[in-house]
């Protein structure tokens, strides 16, 4: 089997065996090749780990840049500090300048907390659908054992 193919793939192959399976007359119950099943359930097995590692990497890249964002941000504070202290000479320009340094702190500390929850969402999503789909194809996998079993 292709070790591009996800588990979604898989399941979808699963569920075609299935459907194509010959049927037992007056049962109801069909016939299914249990290598072939077997071979499924070991391509799972073999793909699982590789949309764990890509979960993972998800994970190291929200951090990367939340890590990346906090660095903007307080090179901003910094800079916005900086700013400050320079314009101290001028009452005008002094309440100006703190004016600035406050709304640039203050975008940028939204924008971090937009980057953080943006990429918490998507980490979220990526290991929901992980879930989901493991759900899924462990669901269809005890329906089809408990049906190979009642044969």
């Amino acid at each position: 089997m292709d070790m591009e193919m996800d588990i979604m793939e898989i399941v979808d192959m699963i569920e075609e065996t299935v459907s194509k399976a010959s049927t037992v007359p007056l049962t109801g119950k069909i016939m299914l090749d249990k290598d072939e099943i077997l071979d499924y359930i070991q391509e799972i097995r073999l793909v699982y780990p590789e949309q764990l590692k890509e979960a993972k990497w998800v994970k190291t890249e929200r951090q990367r840049i939340l890590a990346e964002a906090e660095e903007r941000a307080d090179a901003i504070r910094k800079s916005a500090e900086e700013t400050q202290e320079k314009l101290v000479d001028e009452h005008e320009i002094t309440r100006q300048a703190y004016e600035k340094a406050d709304a640039i702190r203050d975008m940028s500390e939204r924008d971090a907390r937009e980057i953080k929850m943006d990429t918490d969402r998507y980490v979220d999503e990526m290991l929901a659908d992980v879930e989901h789909r493991l759900d899924l194809l462990l669901r269809k996998v005890r329906e089809d054992r408990e049906e190979h079993m009642n044969n």
